[in-house]
């Protein structure tokens, strides 16, 4: 089943919801601002998109510019900095059982929905 990391003040989070309930597949929301990924959660996830933890790190919050922005972090430190501050993580994000998706721009979640999932 999908999964989708998603924030419903985002419009792109929204868009990608639409997709995915005109797709027919079945798929979970996870509201990640009230359900916070855990450490494990964030590590699974940054292993299936196959990046480094800051390139999920929302460079535009007003949070990452006061508080992150020019820090030499490790990547155990940016995992703890989205679990302790989940807005900074980029949305919205698919999951499924093998592959993940930041679904920016939407045509994205075009190429994730035709992947077996």
């Amino acid at each position: 089943m999908i999964k989708i990391y998603h924030n419903n003040r985002c419009s792109k989070s929204r868009c990608a919801l639409t997709i995915l309930e005109d797709s027919g597949k079945e798929f979970e929301v996870v509201n990640y601002l009230e359900t916070v990924p855990t450490v494990e959660e964030l590590q699974t996830i940054v292993g299936k998109l196959g990046i480094a933890p800051p390139e999920l790190v929302r460079k535009s919050e007003a949070l990452y510019k006061e508080n992150y922005k020019g820090k030499d972090l490790s990547d155990d430190e940016w995992i703890a900095a989205m679990v302790e501050n989940p807005i900074l993580i980029e949305r919205p994000i698919l999951v499924s059982d093998d592959l993940a998706v930041i679904a920016r721009p939407s045509e994205k979640i075009y190429d994730f929905l035709q992947q077996p999932v």
